[in-house]
């Protein structure tokens, strides 16, 4: 191993070398943007051949950048400083060591074990139970660690055994896993999220809405694709047999049903004094029976108080401004009048505002006067909590059709949930209840103050520090050792990404001081692509980069030189953002680097072999594709939640 990798070493400096010696003898036909573009093809060939890619970055970036300022190392020196100091500057990567500090610390809280098992206890009529539940945790835990070798190792040990004792089929077992384990790159709170917002200069707030979505239709299609393969082929996932389906129920359960399938509100609400049951335990168990219905009605009220409420001011504002727009006047359209300039007359009985110091009484005769806007006085009866006297009060409005349409979608669930309830089910609720629920908890608190503006993306991620050490609290997980092993996990993925940065910084201040990046935009712009052909030969790019290279390498290097190209083509950089982080699961899944596969073979039994592995991720990489087709044709999927959020 030593032997190959010092042969590698020095051909890649005999490499350097005899690139730099051709460079220097042909410096009179070679310009400075062909330098840049030798200079990106070595650094891709250095970082193939397993050299560092922070320091291959920030090396190759201070030897062209030297080459380009005629050999001066001062200002060499001065720009690699400043790139540096431009990159530890940015309040944005603060998030990166507190997310994945969460991550490592709720990986150690050990909920996959329960969470796994409790739903593929709960999917068991499901074709696939067991590849659909081992899809739906990977979701979860990477929602909540975002980290893909720790769910990827964890799912390995755990889901793989259950799948392969069940009969499934090796390929589906390991394509569910790894597929699974990589939508931690897409899914908020995405690393991936972060870095590219850093490069982009994108909100990161506004990339965590917009995949929100995309990554909740890339899990679907999985499990619909594993559904559907368990369907039409049973031998490559055999069904859970009864024995495996059996929940055992507690003694005072089994006193108060007649079997586990009798229904547990009924056997709850009789009580059945006689068998010797407490009541608080039968006042517990309804408690938790009717966590479902108070959690529905109370979201259901808030949500429809904040959906059909409308400020008063917000209102007259906005008819204010609509009827000056629309008032005609010989100069045309008229902006709204600024604070200080004319103000409209005040109509009888109208509400008005006080005008401020500086308003004038008449209008000045070279501005013409805008029509007056309508009357906003007198309350009517079809505007409850309209304005009286001068103050500020609220209107109602009917609520919007996508709300009636989440109503009654979350209304029939909790319905049938109640329906068809039974002791059985009452026990895998609990289960889901005890493993399932406080990450979601801890997912939404973290998410929704980050999405609803609430809390930066740092001060989330400090929250949901916290909130991951007091979920390993009270799973008695948390321990000296244990936060030492978080702490230096967290350390070394900071570091890498850190310095990433760094090397990127200076790579790119010497790509596009060589002139390099204007060559390539010179190059693309005379190809005369459509905005489609553009979008198109980009995300191949990015598809065929994700085969030998990881995604942040593929953030770093690549997208400073496709983010400069994205005004030419009218491309918004938060949806090119969402369709490369679609794109960039492939990095773990494609050959010949698909580190999932290799994270996958470590804790595999013997008999399982990376072209299984491989074989069985092939299909996931085609729905991932898909998923890309299915943003681009309707890309409201991503931008929906932005645009409501913060239009």
């Amino acid at each position: 191993m030593i032997r190959r990798e010092l042969w590698f070493g020095l051909s890649f400096m005999a490499l350097i070398v005899v690139g730099a010696g051709s460079v220097l003898l042909s410096a009179d036909t070679i310009t400075n943007g062909h330098l840049g573009l030798l200079m990106l093809s070595l650094v891709v060939v250095a970082i193939m051949l397993g050299f560092p890619t922070a320091f291959t970055l920030m090396g190759m970036g201070m030897l062209f950048t030297w080459l380009a300022y005629d050999r001066d190392w001062h200002r060499t020196l001065d720009l690699m400083v400043q790139s540096a100091f431009k990159t530890m500057a940015n309040d944005v990567l603060i998030a990166v060591p507190l997310f994945v500090f969460m991550g490592y610390l709720v990986e150690r809280a050990n909920l996959i074990e329960s969470l796994f098992k409790s739903l593929h206890l709960a999917l068991a009529r499901l074709p696939g139970a067991l590849a659909v539940a081992t899809l739906v945790t990977c979701t979860i835990f990477a929602t909540a660690t975002g980290i893909v070798g720790a769910v990827v190792t964890l799912m390995g040990l755990l889901a793989l055994p259950a799948m392969l004792r069940g009969g499934y089929s090796v390929p589906l077992a390991a394509g569910a896993i790894t597929a699974g384990g990589c939508l931690g790159i897409l899914i908020p709170p995405s690393v991936l999220l972060i870095v590219y917002g850093a490069t982009a200069g994108v909100s990161v707030v506004q990339l965590y809405a917009g995949a929100f979505f995309p990554g909740l239709m890339l899990a679907s299609l999985y499990v619909l694709y594993v559904i559907l393969i368990a369907w039409l082929k049973p031998q490559w996932a055999p069904p859970l047999s009864m024995a495996e389906r059996v929940v055992p129920l507690p003694p005072l359960s089994q006193r108060l049903a007649d079997s586990p399938a009798a229904h547990a509100v009924v056997g709850l609400l009789k009580g059945r004094r006689n068998a010797g049951v407490p009541f608080s335990h039968v006042l517990r168990q309804l408690g938790i029976v009717a966590m479902p219905g108070v959690i529905f009605l109370l979201l259901a009220a808030f949500s429809y108080k904040a959906v059909t409420t409308v400020e008063a001011q917000a209102r007259y504002d906005i008819e204010e401004i609509g009827a000056v727009r629309s008032a005609p006047s010989e100069g045309g359209l008229q902006e709204p009048p600024a604070e200080g300039g004319l103000a409209e007359p005040p109509q009888e009985g109208g509400l008005q505002e006080p005008p401020s110091e500086g308003q004038a009484a008449e209008p000045a005769p070279s501005t013409p006067t805008p029509a007056p806007a309508p009357a906003l006085a007198e309350p009517s009866a079809a505007t409850p909590g309209a304005v009286e006297g001068g103050a500020e009060a609220a209107t109602v409005r009917p609520a919007p059709t996508w709300w009636w349409v989440t109503f009654a979608v979350f209304g029939a669930m909790v319905a049938l949930f109640y329906l068809f309830l039974s002791f059985a089910r009452l026990e895998i609720f609990k289960m889901l209840l005890a493993s399932f629920f406080p990450l979601v908890l801890l997912i939404m608190s973290v998410l929704g103050s980050i999405v609803l503006g609430l809390a930066t993306p740092t001060e989330a991620a400090a929250m949901g520090a916290l909130g991951g050490m007091l979920l390993a609290a009270a799973y008695r997980r948390l321990n000296l050792t244990v936060l030492k092993e978080s702490m230096f996990l967290t350390a070394k993925t900071s570091a890498m990404v850190c310095w990433l940065f760094v090397g990127s910084a200076i790579f790119s201040a010497a790509f596009a001081l060589l002139g390099g990046q204007a060559l390539v935009e010179e190059w693309v712009l005379g190809m005369n692509l459509t905005k489609v052909e553009f979008l198109i030969l980009s995300q191949v790019i990015i598809f065929l980069l994700g085969w030998p290279l990881e995604w942040t390498e593929i953030i770093v290097i690549f997208m400073p030189i496709f983010i400069p190209l994205l005004d030419n083509f009218g491309v918004d950089p938060l949806f090119f953002g969402l369709l490369v982080a679609l794109n960039l699961q492939t990095a773990f899944l494609s050959p010949p680097v698909a580190m999932a596969a290799f994270y996958l073979k470590g804790v595999s039994p013997p008999h399982v072999t990376l072209n299984q592995i491989f074989l069985g991720m092939l299909p996931f990489m085609g729905i991932q594709v898909l998923a890309i087709v299915l943003l681009y044709v309707w890309p409201q999927i991503g931008l929906w939640l932005p645009q409501l959020l913060y239009k």
